[in-house]
């Protein structure tokens, strides 16, 4: 009878600690949240172009294209607009759409971006801007400014101007969608493309009062991210079509030159990506750590996927699938608690979803955050 009785303790404390592991698992997966889903809005066709930062308070931006007649580019719509939804929880619940730009009926802006200035506060979001109706084909490069975490914004200000040649003003050019960064030394850098002369590198030296671009063309690159690596050099994670994988671009000389490589561990069909740096030593954290984020695919925009590095872009995990389906242009940010999030296209840009999830989850228990030490 003893030994009947041990048997059914040990039964029941089996399947416990199995509930247990389940709960767990299911709560360590992450949770899609659709911010922005044009089959359930009427009278917009299409959103696309996700853009995602965290702001100084915390607070996480949601930025994105407003499609309203179809779902082309700028070039083939009279109504794009930029609006945002806004979470100050951590990504669990999201403000109503607010509307950042709105041009009336034959000019459109599309493509937004966004750089986080951390001495400042300021957030710039980018974008760029064309009137088909009078300047079809003409692309402007503007920019607009909040000073309260996302809640009001300036008055777009046009930096073409700034930031390009006068010969490229019939030029298809345009400011890559997703982010730009801060250096250490306070420098905002990011990357604007010109399709007939190639990616160029552009920033600001005194935060957003004035801008300028390198006059140094990268290729093979279209969309692409800039970011800063451990002891100052940048690198450029760059979009090729055609190909089926990344290509990087390192300057060690802030800009002036750049050896550039393929990247054939990171393969991509062709689409814009996100890379981010998620801790560094120089802050106090025990580890070097990147993240990136793509539709891992050599051919077709699916499996959403999200991989690490922890040798500053030289070798890169096999990272793990967010999204098997459907899913093109993404967009990462890091949360105020630690945990990674993530907002991307899904099912033929019919659902832009957020999602977090922690670095413990990434990493199959591998590796945890920890705050830095200072």
């Amino acid at each position: 009878m003893k030994k009947i009785f041990s048997i059914l303790i040990l039964v029941c404390c089996f399947n416990c600690i199995s509930q247990n592991q389940i709960k767990k698992t299911v709560e360590d997966k992450p949770v899609f949240q659709d911010l922005f889903n044009a089959s359930m809005d009427e009278g917009v066709k299409c959103y696309r172009i996700p853009a995602l930062i965290t702001a100084a308070n915390g607070d996480l931006i949601a930025a994105i294209d407003e499609r309203v007649p179809n779902c082309g580019d700028l070039k083939w719509s009279k109504d794009i607009n930029i609006i945002i939804r806004r979470s100050q929880d951590n990504g669990k619940t999201w403000s109503e759409i607010e509307t950042v730009i709105n041009f009336p009926y034959g000019q459109s802006a599309s493509d937004p971006s966004m750089i986080l200035d951390t001495v400042t506060n300021e957030i710039f979001l980018f974008y760029n801007y064309m009137d088909l109706d009078n300047e079809k084909d003409i692309y402007y490069l503007h920019v607009v400014k909040s000073g309260d975490n996302g809640k009001t914004w300036s008055e777009p200000k046009d930096i073409t101007s700034e930031i390009t040649k006068p010969e490229w003003h019939k030029d298809f050019k345009f400011i890559t969608s997703g982010r730009g960064i801060q250096t250490r030394s306070g420098k905002l850098l990011h990357t604007m493309v010109n399709l007939n002369s190639g990616l160029h590198l552009f920033g600001s030296d005194d935060h957003g009062e004035t801008w300028y671009f390198k006059n140094v063309p990268i290729q093979p690159a279209d969309e692409s991210k800039v970011i800063e690596l451990a002891g100052g050099a940048l690198m450029i994670n760059a979009r090729v079509n055609g190909e089926g994988l990344r290509y990087v671009h390192v300057s060690k000389d802030n800009g002036g030159n750049w050896d550039t490589k393929p990247a054939p561990e990171l393969i991509d069909p062709g689409c814009n990506a996100s890379i981010i740096r998620y801790t560094s030593v120089e802050d106090g954290y025990k580890k070097n750590r990147l993240l990136f984020s793509n539709a891992k695919s050599e051919k077709g925009r699916v499996n959403m996927s999200v991989r690490i590095s922890y040798d500053e872009g030289q070798t890169w995990s096999e990272g793990k699938t967010i999204y098997k389906g459907p899913s093109a242009y993404s967009s990462l940010t890091i949360l105020e608690n630690g945990d990674i999030g993530l907002f991307f296209e899904q099912d033929e840009y019919v659902k832009n979803t957020f999602t977090s999830f922690s670095l413990k989850w990434l990493t199959d228990g591998k590796d945890k955050y920890e705050k830095p030490v200072k």
